[in-house]
């Protein structure tokens, strides 16, 4: 069985049928439920699904017992990755050391929880925001849905 992460973008557009690039991401979702892929997911990312469902611009709108609702259901089989502050450390300072200001760190600690839990695959729409934070070594574990 293959290990994957899914970024926030992707498990987002996995749960919302009217995102953009839900056919692009739902056979991910629906992979991981039928066994078929083992999926993982930055501890950090469950608390940003909850944000952006919540104030993405859809109707209808999803109220936050709806988000709160559709991230216990659709998480269940998903290994969530836990970062200890040595990893937020590492995050903090790989990106001082490179000169990347700013929301980054939250790609930064999506890519360390890839990193830590030796995934095939980190699933993203963003290839080029995990390229520039993760280490040059990891860049071959980068996949976007097509």
């Amino acid at each position: 069985m293959k290990d994957v992460l899914l970024d926030t973008g992707v498990l987002v557009a996995s749960f919302v049928a009217r995102h953009e690039f839900h056919e692009r991401a739902y056979p991910w979702l629906e992979k991981i439920y039928r066994s078929e892929l083992a999926g993982y997911i930055c501890q950090h990312s469950v608390a940003e699904v909850y944000s952006i469902l919540t104030t993405l611009p859809v109707k209808p709108r999803i109220f936050p017992e709806m988000a709160a609702k559709l991230i216990q259901e659709n998480l269940k089989l998903f290994n969530i990755v836990g970062l200890n502050p040595k990893d937020y450390l590492w995050c903090i300072t790989h990106l001082g050391d490179i000169g990347q200001p700013g929301g980054v760190i939250y790609d930064a600690l999506a890519a360390k929880a890839a990193i830590k839990s030796q995934v095939k695959h980190l699933i993203t729409f963003d290839p080029d925001d995990f390229r520039r934070v993760l280490p040059v070594e990891y860049h071959s574990i980068i996949l976007v849905p097509a």
